[in-house]
């Protein structure tokens, strides 16, 4: 299990301990992961990938999308189809397009995420998407990888229908997910945040564990608003911010059609991976824009500050500095998901 604080430096854990939660280090949540995805058919290279995300998600504070996303995985019709390797069927010195073989999105945007970089790198600036695929997980964590490289990134993910238009009674748009990523001298700046007024993952987390929906988010298989998360599953969300929500979420499917999504299953509305690096030289050479994008965070959170505001802070830096807590603290998952783990 996750070690003790040492005496002296004790302080009340980022997550509480109960009778329903079971307390893990990294390196057994990593192991529980490992184990799972094994006995569901993933190789060992392919299961350290994708837990290897799962695992930094939960670190970061997003239960939702770290180890549960296992058993959506492990129930999904499309994990028990035949895989192939991910492969590149389109590319030019700057682009390429890449057929998923039906490998879960944790791998293809992974590999399609790779090759943004290299080319990247290469030739000061690149496109690719990803096609032929599904789950893709949290954003950043890609997004993450490339800025790590220098480059600036910049990542969509389109996905099957769950979101309603407003004024719909039925989804015709994915969760869509959009990501920026800045290299600063002082780390990474990723901004990252879904169209969804809620993420699909929270509502099948919810759903298993019996929990009700945030009024508002969710709706029933007859579009009327619900907030027992199992009607939701058999219905949609709603998109974040009414009817801006809504055009971003439905520019980011658009751009998924740019990355491929028709050319897997003859469907727009599937999941695309759409990824655009840069290396910032070729806008301001002398490698000028870190240091200006630390100047640019350290005025943000210079900003004078409402009475009873401690700090302004920037996206993700909760998750970062959350991140490096867990590691000590351990992550915590419901009882019932790692018995359901367990029990795969």
């Amino acid at each position: 299990m996750a070690p003790a604080a040492s005496p002296g430096k004790q302080r009340t854990p980022l997550d509480p301990d109960s009778p329903d939660s079971i307390r893990m280090s990294e390196s057994e949540a990593t192991r529980l992961g490992l184990d799972a995805l094994a006995r569901v058919g993933f190789l060992p290279d392919e299961a350290r990938i994708i837990v290897d995300q799962l695992v930094d998600n939960a670190l970061c504070g997003y239960k939702f999308a770290g180890l549960p996303r296992i058993l959506a995985i492990a129930g999904d019709w499309k994990t028990g189809k035949r895989r192939l390797p991910v492969r590149v069927v389109h590319e030019t010195p700057v682009s390429a397009t890449l057929d998923g073989g039906n490998n879960v999105g944790y791998i293809a945007a992974y590999r399609a995420a790779e090759v943004a970089a290299a080319k990247a790198r290469k030739s000061g600036i690149a496109a690719v998407g990803a096609y032929n695929s599904y789950f893709s997980g949290r954003n950043a964590y890609y997004v993450e990888r490339i800025v790590k490289d220098g480059l600036f990134a910049f990542h969509t993910a389109s996905g099957q229908p769950h979101v309603l238009p407003p004024g719909a009674a039925a989804p015709a748009l994915g969760t869509n997910p959009i990501c920026f990523g800045f290299p600063s001298s002082e780390g990474a700046v990723i901004v990252d945040f879904g169209t969804a007024a809620i993420m699909w993952g929270e509502v099948m987390l919810h759903a298993r564990l019996g929990q009700a929906l945030p009024v508002g988010t969710g709706f029933d298989q007859h579009g009327a608003p619900s907030t027992d998360a199992q009607a939701v599953l058999c219905g949609g969300v709603a998109a974040f911010g009414g009817h801006k929500g809504y055009a971003l979420s439905l520019a980011i499917q658009a751009m998924g059609v740019l990355a491929g999504a028709r050319l897997g299953r003859d469907q727009a509305l599937d999941y695309g991976f759409f990824f655009i690096a840069l290396d910032p030289d070729i806008l301001l050479p002398a490698g000028d824009f870190a240091r200006q994008m630390s100047e640019f965070v350290r005025a943000i959170k210079a900003t004078p500050r409402q009475s009873g505001v401690d700090e302004i802070r920037i996206p993700s830096e909760r998750a970062f500095r959350e991140r490096e807590r867990r590691r000590v603290e351990g992550i915590v998952l419901e009882r019932k998901v790692v018995e359901a783990l367990q029990a795969l």
